[in-house]
């Protein structure tokens, strides 16, 4: 009859995969909340506890370790054994190691660790500490793997070993990674703990607060130092799960004329032989081009030293915002305090984590109590025993000599004197010789310590204030012996190493076409020119095309593009395109892919941010006006933004920004000018139409906008008309009247000056760049243009070719404001 059973496979397969999970998670890949060990490394501290490799003895052979825990405790292959060894003895990746080492145990570079034949290991002093006590039955004592001895399932660890040291694996189904701390800030945090009413670590632990607690536990402190960012730490201690941000330190010197950036702590867990390749490698790349030498100073006194020498004229706090973008100086370390709590995982915030540490040292201390106290009163027994036996010594020698037995000795001592089994027994294991020569006072001496130790046990496991006391002073000893100094840096640091603090801040060109196409290109490309000149090219266009809008802006700076149908689109000058000063650049649809079909860019502005004081302000061809706070065109997406409200026959001519008691000024194709104070205008929202500005005569148009602050008289207005004449008009020549009229004239307009085409204010030392349909530009300096009343018609500014005409002109002034 066959004895084969047909099983579900499915089933089997779930139960046999479920068992195999939680013998990987409990047994092999997490560390116990209690003493902060994955049974791979409380194998390796209890074989060397049994071998007694001590910190003052001498180091034992790696191998001889091995094959110890490999025989007793560990049944796996040597390898891992010895790599978790050593993981225990490299300073770089544990905060406060627990293995001492002799020999070649590996690099901050990645360097193996020479074979287990070669190197020596011992325990450090602190490693003593979590196994202290562990013969006074304060843990479980469990059967290996073969039942042929025990081992501990827990240590009894005096150390918070589990937060000073953190720990890392990965499981089934869930990885644990838990950071390293300083164990002078853990220790005051469970101090602050204990301090607090209550009978039990989980009472004291209800009262204490998250931020009580971080008071003391500033953060993680890693071995290899570093730069903590802030953000994400209060996360992590509140849940158990956070990303945390890590740099590495550097300083900028200089040395011999030449920057240097100076690397002298890496964020944990890196590979510093790899960090230095990464740089390479981005340097290469052209990622961080401004590298000029990169080399590797480490040594004994100084592990972490590497050094990046810079090309001139580049901006060290640029080249470190490119490393800590495109190389390991910057991580981020994701928090999750997995660990094993009661034989079941589960992620814990910070509180519960030194919670359940108290609770294991409340549970030890007890239980090392209790073994002390049993320990004290059998040995106060037999003294007694003794005391009496001294009282009596002639009586009980010659009731001993007369017996024929030792049980009939024992017996007649137990009658005699009244004593137990184990007092006479005690009596009968001493020699005569022995017996006759006890101290009596010395004998009472001990007995009388004995009584006040007992006395004082009694106390310890009767009362949980002087249980509490009794951890506290344990833990304050910890601290006072192996504190130290942080070693990481907690402070703000950006979240993220942004685009924009890859890029150096310069002054762009930014130029726009009739046709579409949009670039940047550096300011210093074009030349300044006297008055009168024949200008540069400013573009390759095609026939049919012309440069329409041209203006200086940071690279940092926002671009802003307000369309002919009232809607706003913004992005970073740094993400326009940037080409030569003769190259097409690209088209805006390609740049903007929220623009509609049929709309079309009707103006642009640049500004540093929309937290700016003040207002838009509005000015459309028909005349219009309108006023709208900064702080409103924050919330800008890709789909756009409606900046304000327009009737069909009306198109947007101009954006600029006001604030409080500055004027306005709008300027007509025929030479009027309107100007009046902003106040009379008031703020309305977004999708508004404004109010009239300035009354159009038939077949004149709005073509320009200035905004003059209210207290500025002695700056200028600068027209240029379309044959290529300009003035400068002192601004106190216009009067401001109230918006809504006619306005004055500002441009004598006839033939030979034609249409007005630009209106703008100047102070002077500004630089002026004109525009013709065909393309060409000149660069001019403003004060080379003359000064003359409203009525004049001005000086030539450029000499234009046949069937050219200006068709722009902006001043640029020195802070590059538009």
């Amino acid at each position: 009859m066959s004895s084969t059973l047909p099983v579900d496979i499915t089933n089997e397969v779930k139960t046999n995969f479920i068992n195999y999970a939680m013998n990987v998670i409990v047994d092999r890949a997490l560390p116990d909340v209690r003493d902060g060990l994955k049974p791979v490394h409380r194998r390796i501290m209890y074989a060397m506890l049994q071998e007694g490799l001590f910190s003052n003895q001498k180091h034992a052979k790696s191998a001889a370790v091995v094959g110890e825990v490999m025989k007793k405790y560990h049944p796996h292959g040597d390898s891992p054994i010895y790599d978790a060894m050593v993981r225990l003895g490299q300073w770089w990746n544990m905060r406060y190691p627990m293995v001492d080492p002799q020999g070649n145990f590996g690099s901050i570079d990645g360097d193996m660790a020479a074979a287990m034949r070669y190197t020596e290991a011992r325990m450090t002093k602190l490693a003593e500490e979590l196994l202290a006590d562990l013969e006074k039955e304060t843990v479980d004592l469990k059967p290996n793997y073969d039942e042929t001895t025990t081992e501990p399932s827990v240590l009894p660890s005096a150390v918070p070993n589990l937060l000073v040291n953190g720990s890392a694996g990965i499981a089934v189904g869930m990885a644990t990674n838990i950071p390293p701390h300083n164990l002078t800030e853990i220790v005051n945090g469970l101090i602050s703990i204990i301090d607090k009413p209550g009978r039990t670590a989980e009472e004291k632990a209800a009262q204490v607060s998250l931020d009580e607690l971080m008071v003391h536990v500033q953060g993680p402190d890693f071995p290899t130092g570093g730069r903590i960012s802030r953000s994400g730490i209060r996360d992590a201690y509140a849940t158990g799960h956070a990303g945390l941000k890590v740099r590495g330190k550097a300083r900028i010197d200089e040395k011999n004329g030449r920057t240097q950036i100076i690397i002298s702590e890496i964020p944990y867990q890196v590979n510093k032989t790899n960090l230095i390749q990464t740089i390479s490698a981005m340097y290469k790349a052209g990622k961080i081009p401004d590298i000029s030498a990169l080399r590797d100073e480490s040594d004994r006194k100084e592990p972490v030293r590497i050094v990046v020498e810079l090309k001139r004229g580049a901006i060290p706090t640029l080249v470190l915002n490119q490393l800590y973008k495109y190389t390991q100086l910057q991580t981020t370390f994701t928090v999750i305090n997995l660990s094993i709590v009661n034989g079941e995982p589960k992620v814990l915030p910070l509180l519960d984590t030194m919670r359940y540490f108290l609770e294991h040292r409340a549970d030890v201390v007890t239980r090392r109590t209790a073994y002390e106290l049993r320990k004290a009163q059998e040995r106060a027994h037999i003294l007694e025993g003794l005391l009496k036996a001294l009282d009596h010594i002639d009586e009980v020698i010659a009731l001993i000599r007369r017996s024929q037995t030792g049980a009939e000795a024992r017996d007649g001592l137990m009658t005699r004197f009244q004593l137990t089994d184990v007092q006479a027994q005690a009596i009968l294991d001493m020699r005569l010789q022995r017996l006759v020569g006890l101290e009596r006072e010395k004998l009472q001496g001990e007995y009388n310590e004995l009584m006040t130790l007992i006395d004082r046990l009694k106390a310890i496991l009767g009362d949980e204030k002087l249980l509490w006391r009794e951890i506290k002073k344990e833990l304050k000893d910890i601290r006072d012996r192996y504190g130290d100094e942080r070693r990481s840096t907690i402070t703000q640091l950006e979240e993220d190493i942004s685009k924009e603090d890859l890029i150096a801040v310069e002054d762009m060109v930014i130029t726009m076409t009739r046709a579409g196409y949009l670039k940047r290109t550096k300011l210093d490309a074009y030349r300044a020119q006297s008055r009168g000149g024949r200008g540069s090219s400013g573009g390759k266009l095609r026939e049919e095309d012309v440069n329409t809008r041209v203006f200086v802006g940071s690279t940092h700076d926002y671009l802003l593009f307000f369309t002919d149908q009232g809607r706003l689109f913004h992005e970073k000058i740094y993400d326009l395109p940037e080409a030569g000063r003769d190259a097409k650049g690209t088209h805006i649809k390609n740049l903007l892919p929220g623009l509609r079909e049929n709309e079309s860019v009707a103006s642009v502005l640049a500004i540093k941010d929309f937290d700016e004081a003040g207002s838009f302000v509005f000015a459309t061809k028909r005349g219009m006006i309108k006023k709208t706070q900064i702080r409103d065109y924050g919330n800008i997406t890709s789909a756009g933004l409606i900046a304000l409200n327009l009737q069909d026959d009306d198109g947007l001519i101009g954006v600029g920004i006001q604030r409080d008691g500055d004027h306005i000024v709008l300027a007509t194709s025929d030479g009027q000018a309107m100007r009046f104070g902003a106040n009379e205008v008031r703020d309305t929202g977004r999708a508004t139409q404004g109010v009239i500005g300035i009354r159009l005569r038939d077949g004149d148009h709005v073509v320009s906008m200035a905004v003059v602050p209210g207290d500025d008289e002695d700056s200028e207005l600068l027209a240029i008309s379309e044959c290529g004449l300009g003035k400068r008009t002192p601004v106190s020549d216009y009067p401001s009247k109230g918006r809504g009229g006619l306005g004055v004239i500002t441009l004598d307009v006839t033939e030979k000056t034609g249409k007005l085409v630009a209106l703008a204010r100047v102070a002077g030392d500004e630089e002026l760049m004109v525009l013709t349909q065909k393309g060409t530009v000149i660069r001019t300096r403003v004060e080379e243009v003359r000064v003359t009343g409203r009525n004049a018609q001005g000086v030539k500014i450029i000499n234009l070719g046949d069937g050219d005409c200006v068709i722009s002109a902006f001043p640029i002034r020195k802070e590059d404001e538009l």
